[in-house]
């Protein structure tokens, strides 16, 4: 999923603050830490960074997969 820009329910700007969320979240932070400190004190917005899942990588080699097949099957 890729995050929203703004959020959901308030329209507060969310979008730019997920790569920092990550990366500080990746290092071991606390979440609700680093959600305080990027100035997200609502949880419409906190859900925003919460709740996103990162699964483009996983829909990509589905797509990796169908072009293989296309490939395999066409007939020239």
């Amino acid at each position: 999923m890729i995050i929203p820009v703004r959020c959901f329910t308030c329209g507060k700007l969310v979008g730019d603050k997920w790569e920092i969320f990550a990366r500080r979240i990746k290092t071991g932070e606390n979440a609700s830490d680093v959600l305080d400190s990027l100035g997200l004190k609502k949880y419409c917005c906190r859900r925003m960074l919460l709740s996103n899942v990162e699964i483009i990588d996983d829909v990509l080699r589905f797509n990796i997969e169908i072009e293989k097949r296309k490939e395999a099957h066409s007939f020239y």
